[in-house]
């Protein structure tokens, strides 16, 4: 059984009223979702709050899914409008770095020692803040591409854009990436 297979079949079960088939289904794309927020707004509450805002939208409309097609592509439809609404609305913008920080920390190598950590827990450290100073725009379809490696088709499918674009304003994204990263270091 297909991932898609797999959805459509607990999808099913939640536009019956099955709230425990939905709850799997939330289980599923939680993490995904949320660092997709989080590669938009920027702050770890914020991503929480607006990643399970989109899941109760999403609830609420699940009559209306088309099982045939790939619920994330649907879901993140309305996380992305929730999360560039949120934007919007909030006249300063967080820059929570730290947050994002603790949780790439929070995945680590044990096998490593710990200069090499340092190092890399530094670079990491210039590249995310590197990657918060790009537009929600190219932050959004680099962390979907590079850090969730979500593929180019599945992309375009939540971009509504054709493939050759994400791949287009993807090249772009990294190449300004790459210039921000090189004034910081």
């Amino acid at each position: 059984m297909t991932d898609t297979e797999k959805d459509a079949e607990l999808i099913t079960k939640a536009q019956k009223g099955n709230k425990e088939a939905y709850g799997e289904i939330v289980k599923l794309y939680m993490k995904r979702a949320y660092f997709s927020a989080l590669s938009i707004v920027g702050s770890h509450d914020d991503a929480l709050d607006l990643s399970q805002d989109a899941f109760i939208r999403a609830y609420r409309s699940i009559r209306n899914f088309d099982t045939t097609k790939k619920f994330y592509t649907w879901y993140y439809k309305i996380l992305r409008n929730l999360c560039l609404n949120h934007l919007r609305d909030k006249s300063n913008r967080a820059n929570n770095f730290s947050e994002i920080l603790e949780d790439l920390e929070n995945i680590k190598d044990e096998s490593q020692s710990t200069d090499k950590m340092i190092e890399q827990n530094e670079n990491k450290k210039i590249v995310w803040e590197a990657i918060w100073k790009l537009t929600p725009e190219d932050r959004e379809i680099i962390t979907a591409k590079d850090i969730l490696n979500t593929s180019y088709e599945d992309i375009a499918g939540l971009l509504q854009v054709p493939t050759g674009t994400v791949m287009s304003r993807l090249y772009y994204a990294r190449k300004r990436l790459r210039k921000i990263i090189e004034e910081l270091q």
